[in-house]
């Protein structure tokens, strides 16, 4: 009887319904899929380009920023994954009203969503996905799918100070490092520091501008697949539009600072 009940619930989708946990400073609360699906501002919202599944998408979502009370725009706030992704996120873009715009889809039990790959499963429960994002510089690790929760943290420099630069650091790897936040931590630790359980250490036991020749870590972020291709690759690449000749330059400057800087 048990087997019959699961293969119902397969059948009718039921089974995919979830909840998202927020951790946010005015307390912790769940919310299920039934309940955001008949949130008052749900709306459908089109992503022509979609960063999950690289094509044009509709979804039903609300905007995040509803969903974000008592969250003022200096804070910062986490998403985490199934898998262990955990996007790093300031709270302003998030927030905003205009321009990028921040939405959580929400995938209907009824009308599930497509896997993200043949035998994979789909980008929900729920997803954060943007409109317009061009016009606020949304980088791909801006785009956390199968979200499970999301809470307000203490900024990355606070928890994580094995991830500093030393004080005296040039410009250049200062501004690295805020890359480094915005594009990387969401899957690699560095230093053994940081919440994300999906991609390797990239200071320990060696940083990648200690193995990778002259040039060739630059080509790899930029499209990993043209230095290393395989069936179960993850990491996306991180075209002009998202990290520019002059802010890729900055990325390494950090990532080879920090290579003087490994912490047992």
């Amino acid at each position: 009887m048990r087997h019959l009940l699961l293969a119902l619930l397969l059948a009718t989708g039921l089974a995919h319904a979830a909840d998202l946990t927020l951790e946010l400073p005015g307390g912790t609360r769940t919310l299920s899929t039934a309940e955001l699906l008949a949130h008052p501002q749900a709306q459908e919202v089109r992503i022509p380009q979609d960063v999950a599944y690289k094509r044009a998408m509709t979804y039903r979502a609300v905007p995040l920023a509803a969903l974000l009370p008592g969250v003022a725009p200096e804070q910062h706030l986490q998403a985490v994954a199934a898998d262990g992704f955990a996007a790093e996120l300031s709270a302003a873009p998030l927030l905003a009203r205009e321009g990028a715009r921040a939405w959580l889809a929400v995938e209907d039990p009824a009308k599930p969503w497509p896997g993200l790959a043949k035998g994979k499963p789909s980008a929900g429960p729920f997803y954060l996905v943007w409109t317009a994002p061009e016009a606020g510089g949304i980088s791909p690790e801006q785009w956390p799918f199968q979200v499970v929760k999301i809470r307000a943290l203490a900024s990355v420099a606070e928890r994580f100070p094995a991830l500093l630069p030393a004080s005296d650091a040039g410009a250049d790897v200062q501004a690295g490092f805020a890359l480094f936040q915005k594009n990387c931590l969401a899957c690699h630790r560095l230093n053994g520091a940081g919440d994300a359980q999906f991609g390797p250490d990239l200071n320990l036991p060696y940083n990648p501008t200690e193995y990778f020749a002259e040039g060739f870590l630059q080509r790899y972020i930029r499209d990993p697949q043209s230095l290393r291709r395989w069936p179960e690759a993850r990491m996306p690449a991180f075209p002009a539009q998202v990290i520019d000749d002059a802010q890729l330059e900055q990325l390494v400057a950090y990532l080879r600072h920090m290579s003087g800087r490994k912490t047992p």
